[in-house]
């Protein structure tokens, strides 16, 4: 690899502020913010808006669409389609 090219890959804490979680991990994200993480050094921080902890996918609160609700609607406002 060339030199002087790549951002510089360090340690970043990212908090989720909805879910009050956040996780240290590595990365190329800046951030002129830093918090002071549970080994006590300080790092910066990336607020992000939605994590594992609080997507409805990871945590098993997904919604279940009302499809049929929606085709019954469409089909009262545009007609059933004729057949060919």
């Amino acid at each position: 690899m060339r030199k002087g090219i790549h951002p510089a890959y360090r340690p970043v804490v990212f908090r989720d502020r909805a879910a009050d979680y956040a996780f240290l991990t590595r990365s190329t994200m800046t951030s002129e913010r830093t918090i002071e993480w549970e080994d006590g050094n300080n790092y910066p921080v990336v607020d992000v808006e939605i994590s594992n902890v609080s997507h409805p996918f990871y945590t098993g609160t997904a919604r279940v669409l009302d499809t049929a609700g929606r085709v019954e609607r469409f089909e009262r406002r545009y007609g059933k389609r004729g057949g060919a």
